[in-house]
């Protein structure tokens, strides 16, 4: 048992000093302030972090240890397998809000997780296994994906009441169209999500937290009842309006937190006429210098940036030439003293040129798969 122990420390240790190629930074002040600017704009709602998909490509681990420094309420996950992984390490409440199988309840944490419950048959499991468990139901409003139907509520009730172990801590609903400058369908769904959190106070109970909203309807969402807000792509610093949306302004303060860097590990003196990487998508029309990148489509450069993205260096853009590869993509550096172990910085933090918003604006791609296609192999750095 020692010498495992031995073992597992020595490569912890080892891993840290080898010298990547490749880093995602995290930069937590402006984690720290995004939640901030989110809890300015619902003062009397309490904070729930989203981390779900390894904290949309940022890393599990380490954006719980940068909010062991905030006030949240919660940690949201989706799978028990992310909460098992942060479970020694937050300080925080996390609630599991994926479908767990009836089969895996007796392996779950009952004193540090609450769990969104689905269906009655899950509920049933749940009572059945003796155990203290605290229970979020989510209603379905109108998203129409998971949740019990409004006119489920009595029943549901009913067989959660049949379990003394179990607890209604929390009620819960996703809007569906919170980011759509017209408002109506999410009026609609907050008058559906009111009324059924109503009928759960006149059938006799009294959850703590109530939650509708995330990022994009925290700046739109009237709902009375409401005290809890999920934060998922608005922490990571990306603005989920459209700049045409009334409520636009409200969150032009978020900071993206990510930076990938990556390093040159080759460099080619390309002739005119010749072609770079597969089907030789580009030719140089004139003497170029080419550097190779150790990251491509599996790391993170979206293959649709093939020969037209671009990455920078000192605010310096620098075309990506041919095709992404796997591994590897291939930048134009003609005209700089870049060399084999120059940074080149991939995504910026800054909110200008290669940011994931600009990324997005500019080719047409989506800024949540953007940040979540965001390898875990890649090292992450707390800033």
């Amino acid at each position: 048992m020692l010498r495992k122990i031995f073992d597992q420390t020595s490569v912890k240790m080892h891993t840290r000093k080898y010298q990547v190629l490749n880093e995602v930074r995290i930069y937590k002040e402006n984690i720290i302030h995004n939640l901030n600017v989110f809890k300015s704009l619902n003062p009397d709602c309490y904070i729930s972090a989203v981390l779900k998909s390894n904290a949309y490509g940022h890393g599990l681990r380490q954006i719980a240890e940068i909010l062991n420094d905030s006030q949240c309420e919660f940690i949201d996950i989706d799978g028990y397998f992310e909460a098992h992984k942060i479970m020694n390490l937050t300080k925080h409440k996390i609630l599991v809000m994926g479908y767990i199988l009836p089969g895996n309840i007796k392996l779950l944490d009952n004193k540090k997780c609450s769990y969104v419950i689905q269906d009655q048959d899950s509920l049933k499991a749940l009572g059945e296994d003796g155990r203290n468990f605290k229970v979020h139901v989510e209603i379905n409003t109108g998203m129409n994906r998971l949740g019990i139907n409004p006119n489920e509520i009595k029943s549901y009730l009913e067989t959660l009441s049949k379990y003394k172990n179990l607890e209604l801590e929390g009620v819960m609903s996703h809007l569906a169209d919170a980011d759509n400058p017209d408002d109506s369908y999410t009026d609609m769904q907050i008058k559906v999500f009111d009324k059924a959190v109503a009928q759960i106070h006149k059938i006799g109970f009294n959850p703590k937290y109530i939650h509708i909203a995330q990022s994009a309807g925290s700046a739109k969402t009237k709902s009375k009842y409401a005290n809890v807000l999920r934060v998922g792509i608005g922490l990571y610093g990306i603005n989920p309006l459209e700049k045409t949306d009334n409520n636009y302004s409200k969150l032009t303060d978020l900071r993206p937190a990510m930076e990938i860097q990556s390093t040159i590990i080759k460099v080619l003196d390309l002739k005119p006429g010749e072609r770079v990487s597969y089907n030789g998508i580009y030719k140089a029309d004139s003497e170029r210098k080419i550097a190779a990148l150790p990251l491509g489509y599996y790391e993170w450069v979206p293959r649709e940036l093939s020969d037209k993205g671009f990455f920078t260096f000192n605010q310096t853009k620098l075309p990506i030439r041919g095709r992404v590869c796997m591994n590897h993509t291939m930048i134009d550096i003609s005209g700089t003293k870049l060399s084999v172990g120059d940074k080149v910085c991939v995504v910026s933090k800054d909110n200008k040129l290669n940011s994931i918003q600009n990324y997005s604006d500019k080719y047409g791609l989506f800024a949540y798969h953007l940040l979540t296609r965001t390898n875990e192999s890649i090292r992450r750095t707390i800033v």
